[in-house]
Order: C-alpha cells, then structure tokens, then sequence
C-alpha cells in the first residue's frame, strides 16, 4: 500500500479548523483536523510533509512520525504549527491503518479499558471559535451555550441534566482579562465572575461537576486570587488560569489551592508534558491529540501521566475527527476520565462535515463501531463554493 496523494481542505465559516486527507493506491482514505494557523499548516503539509510522505507505506506510522518530526520540528525549533499539520496527518495515518484491519482506532491501542467514557460540555454556542463568533456569545437561543453560562447558568445547567450530562466547562473570568491585561481583577469582578457558580449551585447543588477554564489569560498573582475564590463553590478543575509555558507558574498554583488543577492542552510532545510530570505541577492532565502530536505522540504522553499515578482527560474543541481521536484514546487508556466535547458543535455544524459524529448517552460518549477513526468526510464538501482545497500527489513532486 502507499500514499498516493494529501489534499488540505479549509472552509469559509470555519477559519481555524483545517481537514486533512491521505490517499492510498488501494482506495483507503484516511482523514483528520486540526486548529488553528490554517494557511501555515497548509504550507507545511505540500511544501514539507508531502514531500516525505507521498510514496510510503501509510501503515508505518511509528517511522514516519518520527521521521517528520526530527527533520522538521526537533532539528530547527519549530513547535506549535509544525506539531499541528504533523498530528493531523498521524490521526489520518491511523484512520488508514484502522480501515485497511477492519477494526476502530481503540483496538489498535489495546482494545476497550472501559465500555464507554464520561464527557462534560464545553459551553460554547455553534459559532464559538468560527467566523463570526464571539466570545461574549451570540445571544439567547437554541444551543448557545455561551451566552447561557453567563446570563442563565442556572437554566443552562438544568438543561445539560435533564439530557444525561453532570459535567460542564465556563470561563466566566475571561471577559475581564480580555478587558485589561490579566494582571488584575477588580472585587466587583471577581463576585461578577463567581456568579454563574452561585446560580448553578443554588438551582442544582452538587449534581453537575463545573469546570473553570481560564485560556492562559490570568498571571500567577490575579490566578491564585481567583482560584481562593472560587474554592467554596467546589470545582473539578481549574484549567490554564496561566500559560502552560510556565510550569513552575502553574505548580504554585498548584500548592495554593485545594481544587485540582489540570494543564495543559497548550502543551506538545511527551518532552514539554515530561516536565509537567517531574515538576508535580498538575492534578490532572489534558492532552489534544491534534494539537500535541497525533495519536501516536499522545498515546505516549498518556502512558507517561500514568506513571506518575495520574488521570488525563482529553481536550476537544476543534473539529469531529479530533474529537473522534480523542475518544479512541480515552476508551483505550486506562487513565482517562473525560472526553470534551461541545454540544453545540455534535448537533450543529459537525452533521455538514460528517454523517455521523460521537454518541452521547447519559452524560457518557459511546465507542465507535466503523473500523478506522470512525466516520467519514462527506463528498459533497468538496464541492461546496467556499471549500478551499489543495492537493499533492505523488508524481508531481
């Protein structure tokens, strides 16, 4: 078997999300994502990864993993862009491998730890992180989970109940960093911020986990303040209140706080997670698989956590196929405790990508039955008038 051609497919109203696709000489196609820097990513995969890869064996994954990531990444310092194009055509690569053995992802990683994996809902709304969304949320209606968190958390959360799901993720502190430096918070804002915690306590008590996310926006002095803050409220996790570059940042947040702390989807590679790992800086780890380096790079990276003794939960907030990678991960490591997964992206636009996408039952994601990552690119997004799609093949190089 070999690769025979690579396209990148980048549409209007998604601007972040890039599909990558992988041909075979025997009809096998494997597809992934990935996030951000769309256009550096395009370049990378044609103008270096195609290069490499367009004639091999697609089944080799180990070797060309390795291959591409000493002679793009290692040797000249590249890290986030190349990391991404290079995750994206791992995951594809294993799609390949998945179908051409007639069986899921999961059971080439080892087979099922567990029948299904919990998953929380990221509140963002079907815009969130798409052309033309916002961060504040694009106002009330169905699915706009955004808006929700910060203007009826209450409701919002008794919805996620009522469908199975006791798990949810809010950043309301972001907007007050996006309005000054992360520096500081003023005491109006920090008991503005604590309001949706309030009113999901007090309309549902303890039944549903609430997660804070903080982007990296706060630095270490304004991410203790608030953490201190919100420990009456007993969150699960408290998620990059500072920047994952610094570990040592987020050990002392570590050490001032009884909530746990997770970090980081912000890093790549088992070599920034190793550091992580020996500094005992977090509770929990979060890993993206087409952010930190494919399947095969966080496979590693999940093994590595577990010999300190430590869970991991796998980040999704991209597009179908890497949440679909993340699921086969967690249903296959041991370690795992969540997969996210936004609501609003499952039931909305991810049904124009894929016919079928992840199955949430009673707050839980299913396994997957079809071999490889576990749906398809549906054809007719080729053809669409704003598909922007670029492709190599073998011969032209």
């Amino acid at each position: 078997m070999k690769i025979t051609a690579i396209d990148t497919i980048q549409l209007e109203p998604y601007p972040y999300l890039i599909i990558v696709r992988i041909h075979t000489d025997d009809g096998l196609i494997g597809v992934s994502d990935t996030f951000y820097t769309g256009d550096a990513i395009r370049g990378f995969v044609h103008e270096t990864a195609a290069g490499y890869l367009l004639g091999k064996d697609p089944r080799q994954i180990e070797r060309h993993w390795e291959a591409l990531y000493a002679r793009n990444v290692a040797r000249w310092g590249g890290v986030g862009m190349e990391l991404r194009a290079i995750s994206a055509l791992d995951a594809a690569l294993w799609d390949i491998l998945g179908q051409s053995l007639g069986v899921p992802i999961y059971q080439l990683l080892g087979g099922l730890a567990r029948d299904r994996i919990r998953t929380y809902n990221t509140c963002g709304g079907p815009l969130y992180g798409g052309r033309g969304g916002s961060r504040a949320g694009e106002g009330k209606g169905p699915l706009e989970d955004l808006w929700a968190q910060l203007n009826e958390p209450e409701v919002l959360a008794e919805e996620l109940l009522a469908e199975g799901l006791t798990a949810m993720k809010i950043w309301p502190f972001d907007r007050f960093a996006l309005a000054g430096d992360g520096r500081s918070i003023s005491a109006a804002d920090l008991r503005e911020g604590l309001e949706p915690f309030r009113r999901i306590r007090e309309a549902v008590g303890d039944r549903i986990e609430i997660m804070l996310e903080g982007h990296g926006y706060w630095d270490i002095t304004t991410a203790k303040k608030i953490a201190a803050a919100v420990e009456e409220y007993e969150p699960a996790w408290l998620e990059d209140m500072v920047l994952a570059h610094d570990v040592d940042a987020i050990a002392e947040l570590k050490a001032s706080t009884s909530t746990p702390v997770i970090a980081s989807e912000m890093l790549i590679t088992r070599y920034q997670y190793r550091q992580l790992l020996e500094r005992r800086a977090a509770d929990i780890v979060m890993v993206d698989p087409t952010w930190a380096g494919g399947i095969t790079e966080s496979r590693k990276i999940v093994t590595l956590a577990e010999s300190f003794g430590l869970p991991v939960a796998m980040h999704d907030c991209t597009g179908p196929f890497t949440l679909l990678a993340g699921v086969h991960l967690a249903l296959s490591a041991p370690n795992a405790v969540y997969q996210e997964h936004v609501r609003a992206y499952v039931r909305g636009w991810f049904g124009d990508l894929v016919p079928e996408s992840v199955r949430v039952v009673d707050g839980f994601i299913l396994p997957p039955t079809a071999p490889g990552i576990g749906t398809q690119l549906r054809p007719e997004v080729l053809e669409r008038p704003d598909a922007r799609v670029q492709t190599s093949r073998l011969g032209d190089q």
